[in-house]
């Protein structure tokens, strides 16, 4: 079953519909991040102003709370949210290396114990479905091992194979036609591998791909590498989403190798510690150089915030532990990401996306790998605190 039509190639970037039960999708296309069927400090009309065309939320978060069934009794996730858009909807595969302390693998199931209060929740793959199932995703995910980027070549063949049995089941499990289930593709950083899992998820002749594993410790150099031989061996006619991953400069570099769909926390999380996009790169309003800075964020920007609101304002806010200053900056911060995506497609339909690439990097200057990994190690130990 084709669910995307690629309508525009230059290079291998590709332009072009994604089709869901709630909507088509432009690609390519990043999906803001709602664990537990919220975007962080903003609303569904805030995410719609942005451009948002898809969002992903969380099974095992859901399962927790307010549960499954509880969701699916007030008419499933898209009503309970009212977010009548496309959602897509992680397995909880991606909890089991996160929550590494409150986990157990074994050759069925992620064995978790509740972060609320301690009690033990078997998932297996068909469990992942079928909780999603009652969900009502428009797009799901398997259950699926994930590893660090250090683990070694034997622990990553184990997982990857243990991935694949997982997919298999979750493919005999699925029962509700209107739901996109997505294979996902494994190997860590070992390029034998990931060709093998490539290989094997590509003959099941699924509507959609997922490269996972990545975003989890290694370079960016090694991300992209990583990213740009596994695409190859994915089917043309199909969306290929890279999971976890939504830098504006990786986004760029993986619109480039042929990625159609990515979704982060990154552009939310970082807005509620006073980072905020630009076309030259990061900023950190809270510094002392923004309070008397009577003029937007970024002067060419459409979003609500800069439209309303002058850098001078949002160095108040965060300076005085406003509450709003976590929705403005998370408002800027989306719109200059779906502004992004928005942009690269238009230059991939005009055939001038390597001249948009080039001005890109020409401009913006991402942050030292050092503090990214640095900030993205710091992230992971808060998950292990909850």
């Amino acid at each position: 079953m084709e669910i995307i039509n690629i309508e525009h190639v230059d290079g291998s970037a590709r332009a072009g519909t994604l089709r869901t039960s709630h909507g088509n999708i432009l690609t390519p296309a990043f999906m803001p991040v709602g664990t537990q069927a919220s975007v962080k400090s903003l609303d569904p009309r805030d995410l719609k102003e942005v451009g948002t065309q898809i969002v992903l939320a969380n099974n095992y978060h859901l399962y927790l709370r307010p549960g499954v069934q509880t969701i699916e009794d007030l008419g499933g996730l898209h009503n309970f949210m009212n977010w009548h858009e496309p959602i897509l909807t992680d397995s909880g595969g991606f909890q089991g290396y996160s929550l590494q302390h409150l986990r157990k693998i074994t050759k069925d199931a992620i064995i978790f114990k509740s972060h609320i209060d301690g009690s033990n929740h078997v998932f297996t793959p068909e469990a992942a479905i079928k909780y999603q199932e009652k969900l009502g995703a428009d797009i799901i995910m398997p259950l699926d091992l994930c590893v660090s980027s250090d683990s070694s070549q034997t622990e990553v063949q184990d997982a990857m194979q243990q991935t694949h049995k997982w997919l298999d089941r979750s493919i005999h499990a699925k029962k509700d036609s209107r739901q996109i289930l997505f294979g996902i593709v494994q190997g860590g950083m070992f390029s034998d591998l990931r060709k093998q899992s490539a290989d094997y998820v590509s003959s099941l002749n699924l509507p959609g791909y997922a490269i996972g594993g990545l975003s989890v410790g290694e370079s960016k150099s090694k991300m992209y590498e990583i990213v740009s031989l596994t695409v190859p061996y994915l089917p043309d006619n199909a969306p290929r989403y890279l999971m976890g991953v939504g830098s504006p400069e990786d986004l760029v570099e993986c619109v480039n190798m042929g990625i159609d769909l990515f979704d982060c926390v990154l552009p939310t999380r970082i807005a509620r510690n006073s980072a905020l996009f630009a076309p030259e790169g990061r900023i950190n309003i809270s510094t002392a150089k923004f309070k008397t800075w009577n003029r937007p964020v970024q002067e060419d920007c459409d979003c609500y915030t800069c439209e309303n609101f002058t850098a001078a304002y949002l160095h108040h806010l965060f300076r005085t532990k406003e509450l709003l200053a976590f929705r403005l900056a998370s408002i800027h911060n989306l719109r200059f990401i779906m502004n992004l995506m928005q942009n690269m497609r238009e230059s991939i339909k005009n055939h001038t996306f390597e001249r948009y690439r080039q001005e890109f990097h020409s401009r913006f200057n991402p942050p030292n790998e050092q503090i990214r990994k640095d900030q993205k190690q710091k992230w992971l130990q808060s998950l292990k605190r909850k």
